[in-house]
């Protein structure tokens, strides 16, 4: 082959990445922050942008070697110089940079999920609901008005060093100590926390985005997991009307005695 047939050659097409079965409703997300949209009957919704996936299946868990069942996604890549050595030889299992952040997902079937295989934002439709988990942003060392919203002591009466004082900590009740999980000033923040059955607005798959009709804790930029929710979803419309205005059936009178 010559020199300028070599160049002409087109590249060869890597092989796509099988899609992780649907049924395994679960991500792992970047926040980007919050905007508004409207919805379909013109009503006006705040959301919070998340970027969620491609994702990729580093490893699964299985209850005979491991004990439990678990699927553990991939999101974000990190240069080779900066990862470990066991994340570059689990990366080049299936030929990819280094994984940034994983995530296990307990999983009662492991049916149809293998390493290697991508999931991504089509796994969620407008309309379903899901529970996303964060970390709450961090305030360092704060007083107790600002951690636990006390009122503070009277500001009359010449007690200015008190007005932003928690109060009094031991008495005789506590036996002279203070007792474990009393609400003083410390460290507040930086805590994992789950919004559930927050409903799922919009979803677009060119941008890997998804947008959520709820707050989500945590920073822009922080790490977020969506997961399917796993409370009680309500009725569609339609049913809940149907239910509505369906009458009760008459009750049968009783018989008269005699």
């Amino acid at each position: 082959m010559t020199e300028e047939n070599k160049e002409n050659k087109a590249p060869e097409a890597k092989p796509e990445a099988q899609q992780l079965p649907v049924v395994h409703k679960f991500l792992v997300g970047e926040k980007m922050g919050m905007t508004q949209i409207f919805d379909a009957a013109g009503n006006l919704h705040a959301v919070t942008v998340v970027k969620a996936g491609p994702c990729r299946v580093a490893y699964t868990r299985t209850k005979e070697k491991d004990g439990y069942q678990a699927i553990c996604l991939g999101f974000g890549h990190k240069k080779e110089k900066n990862a470990y050595k066991a994340e570059l030889g689990l990366s080049k299992k299936f030929n990819s940079p280094a994984l940034r952040h994983l995530r296990e997902f307990r999983v009662n079937d492991l049916a149809g999920a293998a390493q290697g295989q991508t999931a991504s934002v089509e796994r969620f439709a407008e309309g379903e609901y899901v529970d996303v988990q964060g970390v709450t942003k961090g305030h360092g060392f704060s007083g107790g008005m600002k951690r636990h919203n006390f009122a503070g002591g009277s500001a009359s009466h010449g007690a200015s060093d008190r007005e932003r004082a928690p109060g009094s900590l031991g008495s005789r009740r506590s036996l002279g100590r203070v007792l474990p999980g009393q609400r003083m000033a410390g460290h507040w923040g930086v805590e994992t926390c789950s919004v559930q059955k927050v409903k799922v607005m919009k979803v677009i798959p060119e941008q890997n985005l998804i947008l959520v009709n709820s707050g989500i804790p945590g920073a822009a930029g922080s790490m977020v997991y969506i997961t399917r929710t796993n409370k009680k979803l309500p009725k569609p419309p339609a049913a809940h009307a149907k239910a509505k205005g369906k009458k009760e059936a008459p009750k049968a009178k009783p018989a008269p005695k005699k």
